[in-house]
């Protein structure tokens, strides 16, 4: 217990600075001042993520999973409707850029660096070059796969509007529905042994006093997260200014690390505790949560901000940005066909990952080479992907049948544990 307080307080001195600059108007350098903020965003994600994992034992399904899961990414979340919302405020800026940029980078850093670090430390911690995944999994493949190929209607569209948040909404509420479905086997019981991090402290006090505890986090962190939301993602732009380096790159890849660094602290711990299974399902979870909970908001906040229904067009960067993002998703899932993730083949999406961020950075002030690269690289993963679904299509049909509609493999399901439910959806 002392050393979890230790770790909340530190979390809680991390904040201060950011609370302060807030508090009183001060401003500071740029750049310290977005670094003030993202530290303060992180502190509020690892308080959010102690709090969702202490509360799974006590979360099976129904409504409060769904507020899990969106607290769970509420860093995320914050900065991301913030610059959508003063896109709709201010029609024509560059907000609307920024939105799409934190979207997508959030979502190809989960698969892109994520994915492989499971795989990696798995492989360094025993040697396996497999993480292997249980047929109750198809509820994961099943539902990233729809949510996939319905970014590609976004793509032809080339806007996000009211009905996609209907749909994507929708998909979200199903994958819900699906996961209650699923029964508790002896597998997954296997793989549960005690918590891990801050939260096994949690489990050791009696159930009145871990509510509390969690609720104490999760409204601490929800403070932090509104109150650090827009200096962040505004410092984030000054820094850009004032270092003549693309404020596009910065909130794609800068942004998400404070919201997703915390979870995949987690994940870590789950790796390096032989509990791969669960790594992997709560990775494969979060970007169903973002590929449509996420996406799905952006018009909503887009017509809040400018105080009527209007469509979230996509401009020509943005539309390749999406393009790529929906290209990646599709080649992750169809490698999960087998229901296993191979070293190497978390190695291919690494390799694909970096090449294109290398370059986005080295072409930053070159347009039409960086979407000439968006585009070539996501048609590599598209081929790789139609390649790799034809030679599982059997495979495909059956995740498709049983993760969707809930039915009975037509084989027995092969030996080994059945999975973990991820974090914030169990």
């Amino acid at each position: 217990m002392r050393k979890f307080i230790f770790f909340v307080a530190l979390a809680v001195f991390a904040t201060l600075p950011g609370f302060y600059l807030r508090l009183t108007g001060t401003h500071v350098a740029p750049g310290l001042e977005a670094a003030i903020f993202f530290v303060a965003i992180l502190a509020a994600g690892f308080l959010l993520s102690w709090g969702a994992e202490a509360a799974e034992q006590h979360v099976s399904q129904g409504l409060i999973i769904g507020v899990l899961a969106l607290v769970t990414v509420l860093p995320e979340y914050a900065v991301d409707l913030y610059y959508t919302y003063q896109a709709g405020l201010h029609p024509g800026s560059a907000y609307a850029g920024f939105a799409a940029a934190n979207m997508t980078g959030a979502n190809r850093l989960l698969i892109g660096v994520a994915w492989p670090l499971v795989a990696g430390i798995y492989w360094w911690r025993s040697r396996r070059q497999v993480v292997e995944l249980h047929r109750d999994n198809s509820a994961e493949i099943a539902y990233l796969t729809l949510a996939s190929l319905y970014a590609f209607v976004i793509v032809l569209k080339n806007r996000i509007d009211l009905v996609d948040f209907v749909v994507l909404v929708a998909i979200f509420a199903a994958y819900l529905w699906r996961l209650g479905k699923l029964p508790k086997t002896q597998g997954e019981a296997e793989e549960e042994p005690e918590e891990v991090g801050p939260a096994a402290a949690v489990a050791t006090l009696s159930t009145g006093w871990q509510w509390a505890v969690m609720g104490g986090l999760t409204l601490l962190a929800v403070t932090v997260v509104v109150a650090a939301a827009e200096p962040f993602a505004e410092a984030l732009l000054a820094s850009g200014r004032a270092w003549g380096v693309s404020q596009f790159l910065l909130v794609q890849w800068v942004a998400p690390l404070a919201s997703e660094t915390p979870g995949v602290v987690l994940v870590v711990l789950f790796v390096l505790n032989l509990r791969p299974k669960a790594a992997l399902s709560t990775l494969v979870s979060d970007k169903i949560n973002q590929w449509t909970l996420l996406v799905g908001m952006i018009p909503l906040a887009y017509a809040l901000g400018a105080g009527r229904v209007l469509h979230f067009e996509l401009d020509a960067r943005q539309h390749e940005e999406f393009f790529l993002t929906a290209a990646q998703s599709l080649f992750a899932v169809a490698l999960l066909l087998r229901l296993q993730l191979k070293l190497r083949s978390a190695g291919l999406l690494l390799g694909l990952f970096s090449g294109q961020f290398a370059l986005a950075w080295v072409l930053q002030r070159n347009e039409v080479r960086t979407m000439q690269v968006l585009t070539l690289v996501g048609w590599v993963y598209l081929a790789l992907a139609a390649g790799l679904f034809w030679w599982s299509r059997a495979r495909l049909g059956e995740h498709l049948r049983v993760g969707l509609l809930a039915r009975a493999p037509r084989s027995a399901p092969a030996e080994g544990p059945g999975p973990v439910a991820p974090r914030a959806l169990r």
